[in-house]
């Protein structure tokens, strides 16, 4: 067994007392801490002034400062809240990623201290994003080793965690990742993975079928994805049922698996699904049966979608469509601050009436589409 997963379970084991202190005082869960003390590639982050949790010297503080320093910052205009963001989003993926390996864990939380290709993919993305390209690569190194087509997610060693069958966008998002950092890596099998997209899970994670966020990643046509998902003037969740509802996914048809032919489409979803968006943000998908509470990656993943065509629509002379647009993206990014926790870490969703924190917090992959929506509205210069 790899180091960092008999760590990772000790360190739960050990860190369940202190966690249960930690949120009796705060009025949290608890099923759902902030970073546990002591998990395995976990640091203890410089977030906004105050060390995330104990353990923290001061060496691990000055540490965070300089390498924060050394992001790509937001454009000028970005407000303060907006730096505040970006700031902690980054300490939070850096947290959450072995420095050695590259293994990006889902949150440190049992049955989260895994790597989903998925979210460690988008992490690479954002890592890369913010010009911390060397971060980006080794996450993409990791990926590399992994057996995409053996499960839905992967031990901190590489090896397959049996319970969850791999799901559809895998391959998708780990190709997403190379192209950003500008490498290709060779998997034995790989056509075979990009083409079993049906019948598989989404990011959903419940039963198997034909899903729109699986085709987006997958590379299906564009032609294929209107014929089975086009419904109710947008994109809905599952092939030919009309029924399944919108589903956020479209974004991805934006950003991070452009489809300019989809574009009208993922407009007409994600202005529909932000108008319907509540305190905390919105659920993953019309007709969603997982309950009210809000999910922050759908709300930050719709967000960077709305941004980045509220840019190319300007560009493009459509200033009233892009005026919409951003007005649309900037809503839900403030249901994205009122969701996040004091320290500014985000939940894998919360309370839809209180904005507690419902589940894992932090979640990687949540402030990961954190930082590249802020980075689509309020882009910086360009890295040389």
């Amino acid at each position: 067994m790899h180091w960092g997963v008999r760590r990772t379970r000790a360190a739960l084991a050990l860190g369940a007392a202190f966690v249960a202190a930690a949120l009796a005082i705060s009025g949290g869960s608890a099923a759902d801490p902030e970073i546990p003390r002591g998990f395995p590639g976990v640091r203890p982050a410089f977030l906004g002034g105050a060390v995330a949790h104990q353990g923290g010297s001061a060496a691990t503080f000055r540490g965070d400062k300089l390498w924060l320093a050394r992001s790509k910052p937001l454009g000028a205009a970005a407000p303060g809240w907006a730096r505040r963001m970006h700031a902690r989003s980054l300490l939070a993926l850096r947290a959450l990623t072995d420095p050695r390996s590259g293994a990006a864990v889902a949150g440190a939380r049992e049955g989260w201290a895994y790597v989903w290709p998925r979210d460690a993919g988008a992490v690479a993305i954002a890592f890369a994003a913010a010009g911390h390209r060397a971060e980006a690569r080794r996450v993409v190194r990791f990926l590399g080793q992994l057996d995409l087509g053996a499960a839905a997610r992967f031990d901190w060693d590489g090896d397959p965690v049996a319970g969850r069958a791999a799901q559809g966008d895998a391959l998708g998002w780990v190709r997403a990742a190379e192209r950003v950092v500008g490498s290709k890596l060779t998997r034995g099998g790989e056509r075979a993975v990009a083409s079993v997209w049906r019948d598989r899970a989404d990011y959903q994670e419940k039963e198997a079928g034909d899903y729109l966020a699986n085709a987006i990643a997958s590379g299906a046509g564009s032609l294929r994805i209107r014929e089975a998902f086009a419904a109710q003037g947008g994109l809905v969740r599952q092939a030919s049922d009309a029924g399944s509802g919108l589903d956020s996914a479209a974004a991805w048809a934006v950003r991070p698996f452009p489809r300019p032919a989809l574009f009208p489409a993922a407009r007409r979803t994600l202005l529909r699904l932000a108008a319907g968006a509540g305190r905390f943000g919105i659920v993953p998908s019309e007709n969603w049966d997982g309950g009210s509470d809000p999910w922050t990656a759908p709300t930050a993943w719709s967000a960077w979608g709305l941004a980045a065509l509220a840019r190319r629509d300007r560009r493009a002379g459509l200033d009233g469509t892009a005026a919409r647009e951003r007005r649309a993206a900037l809503r839900l990014m403030a249901a994205l601050r009122r969701a996040a926790t004091p320290l500014g870490l985000l939940p894998e969703r919360v309370d839809a009436e209180t904005g507690l924190p419902a589940s894992t917090t932090p979640l990687a992959w949540s402030h990961a589409f954190a930082i590249l929506a802020l980075r689509e509205l309020w882009p910086g210069r360009a890295v040389s």
